[in-house]
């Protein structure tokens, strides 16, 4: 089914396949204004509300009346927790990888055609900002964060890869912090969110809705950036860049076993807390991040996706990890995942290779 954009006046709504499409799209003024709403869910992702999101991208394109693009979150807990893994659990052990696949492969085109889009796109990750969320944010035109936002790829926590272009940006953080935000899943305030590259600027929630006024309504003729930022502050001083030492030390050794091992032997009391906390999560998944994160800087935002594609596609079709991960974090609740291999000694030599030299179903762009 194709999503239409219905405008009444200067008002537009996106319906699309989903059963309600859960996001709310309008024009006001020069503005084109996204809202993830699906509150009570934390604006999880399924793949109606993604074909929402593109086809408004879509009928705006080419609006003469939209000048710059908005994308925030309903409700007051935060922008989007991420794509709906309950969804995605469902859909894999049901036997069903290929619809997985279909959300992954519409979510990532989304990914792109946000980075790439020919007009201003402003993203407010306030509140929780997370997985599918950072893939909507933060790879917007300008990024903005609030002092209540809480900023992660925290896929390694549930048996999976950094995704959604998460890689390439984890990559493109100074010293090793992505593979420290990588490998441990890692919330970032607004002022680490900055330092990492995850943010461009970071305006006080309550002034959100004056920002949002003045994109909408704005007479001189100056980008969106230099209209945001007459309303940033400076960040609180950032905990992150205050321990690059360490991180950047243990997280530049060339396995998981060694970063353990360094983080262990540095005497820092938080450095070995992070090693207590690596050695809890999927060996499988740790090792794939670390090599993911690597990897992605030779690549651009599509080679990240692309790779990142063949990833996903390989634990969602091979890997027992994710749907343990998933029922531990989200449908027993338990908190208490049972791994498969449980440690990093008894990951297979070759998972590595395996993990990337997958080939999915079908290539996530067309040859051109």
């Amino acid at each position: 089914m194709t999503s239409r954009l219905r405008r009444r006046g200067n008002l537009a709504t996106v319906t699309a396949p989903s059963n309600p499409p859960n996001v709310v799209a309008r024009v006001d003024g020069a503005l084109g204004h996204l809202t993830l709403d699906r509150p009570r869910a934390l604006n999880a992702l399924d793949v109606g509300m993604v074909r929402a999101l593109a086809a408004a991208l879509d009928a705006w394109e080419h609006d003469p009346e939209v000048e710059t693009v908005l994308i925030d979150g309903a409700g007051d807990r935060g922008l989007s927790a991420g794509g709906d893994i309950r969804a995605l659990y469902d859909q894999i052990v049901a036997g069903d990888a290929a619809s997985a696949s279909e959300f992954f492969r519409e979510e990532y085109a989304l990914n792109a055609r946000i980075a790439e889009y020919p007009k201003p796109v402003v993203a407010l990750a306030d509140g929780i900002t997370m997985g599918g969320g950072v893939g909507l944010a933060c790879h917007a035109t300008v990024r903005v964060a609030t002092e209540r936002s809480r900023i992660a790829m925290p896929e390694t926590r549930i048996g999976f890869t950094p995704d959604v272009g998460g890689s390439l940006l984890l990559a493109r953080a100074p010293g090793r912090l992505g593979e420290y935000l990588a490998l441990t899943g890692a919330t970032m305030g607004a002022a680490d969110a900055v330092h990492a590259g995850f943010a461009d600027h970071v305006v006080p929630s309550a002034r959100l809705g004056e920002l949002r006024d003045a994109l909408a309504r704005r007479a001189d003729p100056g980008s969106a950036a230099e209209l945001v930022l007459l309303f940033d502050e400076t960040p609180e001083p950032s905990g992150l860049a205050a321990a690059r030492g360490w991180i950047d030390d243990a997280f530049a050794a060339d396995t998981v076993v060694a970063v353990v091992d360094r983080l262990r032997a540095s005497g820092i009391e938080e450095a070995e807390r992070t090693a207590g906390l690596i050695t809890e999560l999927s060996p499988t998944a740790l090792v794939v991040a670390l090599e993911a994160v690597r990897r992605a800087r030779a690549l651009d935002l599509r080679g990240a996706l692309a790779q990142e594609y063949g990833l996903v596609s390989w634990f969602a079709r091979t890997q027992p990890d994710l749907v343990e991960g998933i029922r531990a974090q989200v449908v027993d609740k338990d908190r208490a995942p049972r791994w498969q291999p449980p440690t990093l000694a008894d990951l297979p030599p070759d998972v590595v290779d395996e993990a990337f030299g997958f080939v999915p179903d079908a290539p996530l762009w067309a040859a051109s």
